[in-house]
């Protein structure tokens, strides 16, 4: 029935942070080793403590990108990141999950098989050098 919220979505975003783990010395690497589940953690309390509703931070296995750092997609908005971070993960949340914009900077395209260093990491901001209170580590 119209009007009855059985056309709305449990949730309206779904983060999925790759947290896969390889054997130590793997050619393409893996997420575990930059700290996913770390990052992961924190953004996870981010939300919570902002009490961000309908936002749901999951965990995902292996997502294919292994070679551009720790990832994660946002759906349905189909944005796919990588971060190394606390500062990263917390321009995600206000910018993205707050803000409704995109990150431009740490933003992966499509066909993206390497990361752009000046693009990705030159950007120093003041939150860089700041230390996060809302770490789960």
């Amino acid at each position: 029935m119209a009007g009855d919220g059985e056309d709305q979505a449990y949730y309206r975003t779904h983060v999925f942070c790759c947290t896969n783990e390889r054997q130590p010395g793997h050619v393409r690497g893996c997420c575990a080793d930059k700290g996913a589940a770390r990052l992961r953690a924190h953004l996870k309390a981010r939300v919570k403590l902002a009490e961000l509703r309908g936002v749901r931070i999951n965990i995902a296995g292996c997502l294919d990108r292994c070679e551009l750092g720790a990832t994660m997609v946002i759906y349905p908005d189909n944005i796919w990141y990588t971060y190394r971070s606390k500062a990263d993960i917390d321009e995600i949340f206000d910018e993205h999950l707050v803000g409704g914009r995109v990150v431009d900077r740490l933003k992966l395209t499509a066909q993206q098989t390497e990361l752009d260093e000046a693009k990705h990491w030159a950007v120093e901001t003041e939150r860089d050098a700041e230390k996060s209170t809302f770490a789960a580590d």
